[in-house]
């Protein structure tokens, strides 16, 4: 008797657990963070970053580029689009960049800290008081007794990563 009633009554909280998790994901709201009302918006304009920075890394541009718009594509139901999307990102990478960060006791550098910066600005042609021009930066640092060649295609795909990261919050998941 006993073990007829736990059982209707771990049903019963599987079904309220099961429920309560469908239902969170009402006007487009995923796990993923995306907060998207499907009804209004469908399409998203991703305009390729031109490097405006002194210091040029070259795969960094394309690299760049393709995880932003794999970012959309995985984690959204939008369609991008050439031109004319119910949302647009654009904007340049505008800063590459390193600098030493620590020093060591015998006062060389210890640490070296690389940082890409991008300049982003978000058009919601659904709603206009979203719309924004931001920088983002992400760094990464590295032990001064490795080369920047050795490390470089490593640490600019986290920050990539991670400036990715950053922009999908900013324009999509309103936090």
């Amino acid at each position: 008797m006993d073990w007829t009633i736990n059982r209707t009554l771990g049903t019963f909280w599987v079904a309220i657990l099961s429920f309560l998790l469908t239902s969170c994901a009402f006007e487009g709201y995923k796990f993923n963070g995306a907060s998207i009302d499907y009804s209004k918006m469908k399409t998203i304009q991703i305009v390729d970053f031109p490097i405006r920075a002194s210091y040029v890394w070259g795969p960094m541009g394309p690299m760049f580029n393709n995880q932003l718009k794999d970012q959309f594509a995985d984690h959204t139901k939008l369609t991008q689009v050439k031109r004319n999307g119910d949302l647009k990102i654009e904007g340049e990478i505008t800063q590459y960049q390193q600098r030493n960060k620590s020093v060591s006791s015998e006062g060389y550098s210890a640490q070296v800290e690389l940082s890409i910066t991008v300049n982003v600005r978000f058009t919601n042609n659904v709603d206009h008081t979203q719309d924004f021009e931001r920088s983002f930066t992400a760094t990464s640092t590295y032990e001064s007794t490795q080369s920047l060649n050795s490390v470089q295609e490593e640490l600019v795909t986290q920050m990539v990563k991670e400036l990715t990261d950053q922009i999908f919050n900013a324009t999509v998941a309103n936090w």
